[in-house]
């Protein structure tokens, strides 16, 4: 397998609306990826993190408590 081959482009049908496309890599057509794309992309949002507290239940490490 050359280089040559991994960038030609491939004929298919989409697996979404089963039209024909020729393109690098198999998937939905540029239509359907529009699509989902808006109806499924939602916005980015922060995610609060918490510094790691362990529970009561937690033991040492018995061989690092040893005298």
């Amino acid at each position: 397998m050359g280089e040559q081959d991994l960038v030609t482009d491939i004929e298919f049908d989409c697996p979404r609306c089963e039209s024909k496309v020729r393109a690098r890599f198999w998937g939905p057509c540029e239509a359907c990826r529009a699509e989902l794309i808006s109806s499924v992309a939602g916005e980015a949002h922060q995610v609060a993190a918490t510094r790691f507290e362990p529970s009561l239940h937690v033991v040492p490490n018995h061989v690092a408590t040893k005298d």
